[in-house]
């Protein structure tokens, strides 16, 4: 009698335990969404409460005359009449434009490429990093205004240090022709320890077989940084071009506290405080120039999130 072979069956592999169904996700507890959510609404409410809502209130305001007494119902609206006086007949507009593009100049030339000098040279692990770059960075957490004030002490006309070393009488503050240097060379002492910071973390991050790799192909320390090293760190270059301008923007703590942005040292921070919270409270015009500040700014940060978003893309 012939035997027909069955065909063996396939069997079945036994469930795994507790694996989740395919094409279903895990969902979260309560107690875990109710902290996903306050997460990403608190932060938002706080953004939009500080400083949306404030922004929009001043695009809006600048379109119109208040003093800030009475209802918003006394606004008078003009239109883009702030605009125009501010362009027109408003003489401390230029010149705090003018000093604005001066202390960006100044900001990127100097105390940046001084940053960036430093944290080279601290890079290279060299006998008491430690304290040059505790000693570079301290004022950095000092406040604008107090710095101004710390450098009083070489400015003063008549008790300066500046002034008793080399005999002179200069008032380096009060001075028209010379106090927007002065606050330059304060300002840039600060500046110079950020740059610093951020430069040198950034060179702790940059493969060694780089550098390995330029020195076998014969390139000198000079060479090996401005063509391996620097466009490496593109990314941070980017930040810290940000930085600088935003800084030149909104220079305002300094030179309030020197003169109120007068007699020399008009910026377009302080402007905008003497029209808003100054004897005049023309919170119309002062918000017309808080406006056009934050399109300078906007311009500089649109075309950072631009290169941010495109080296998205390729990587």
């Amino acid at each position: 009698m012939a035997h027909i072979d069955e065909a063996p069956q396939a069997a079945t592999p036994p469930d795994r335990a507790g694996a989740p169904p395919q094409g279903r996700e895990k969902k979260l507890a309560t107690r875990d969404r109710l902290t996903v959510i306050a997460m990403v609404t608190v932060p938002l409410v706080l953004v939009l409460a500080l400083v949306w809502v404030p922004a929009l209130g001043s695009v809006v305001l600048s379109f119109g005359t208040w003093n800030g007494f009475g209802d918003l119902d006394t606004i008078e609206w003009v239109g883009f009449q702030n605009y125009k006086d501010i362009a027109t007949i408003y003489p401390p507009f230029w010149p705090a434009i003018q000093h604005n593009l001066i202390w960006l100049g100044f900001l990127f030339f100097i105390p940046t490429v001084l940053g960036i000098l430093l944290a080279v040279l601290l890079d290279r692990e060299i006998r008491g990093s430690r304290f040059y770059q505790t000693a570079f960075y301290m004022p950095v957490v000092l406040s604008v205004a107090l710095i101004g004030f710390i450098w009083q002490l070489f400015y003063s006309r008549d008790q300066g240090l500046i002034n008793d070393v080399f005999g002179t009488q200069v008032d380096w503050y009060g001075d028209p022709d010379i106090n927007l240097w002065a606050v330059l060379v304060a300002t840039g002492w600060r500046h110079t320890g950020y740059i610093m910071l951020i430069y040198l973390a950034g060179l702790k991050g940059v493969d060694a077989s780089l550098r390995e790799a330029a020195a076998v192909d014969g390139a000198s320390e000079v060479k090996t940084f401005f063509h391996v090293i620097f466009p490496v760190m593109r990314p941070i270059n980017m930040i810290v071009v940000v930085i600088v301008v935003i800084e030149s923007l909104r220079a305002f703590d300094i030179v309030w506290v020197i003169n109120k942005g007068r007699n020399g040292l008009e910026v377009i921070g302080a402007l905008v405080a003497q029209n808003v919270i100054g004897e005049a409270t023309r919170y119309g015009f002062g918000s017309a120039l808080a406006v056009i500040m934050m399109l300078i700014s906007s311009i500089f940060i649109t075309l950072y999130l631009r290169n941010v978003f495109r080296e998205e893309r390729r990587g």
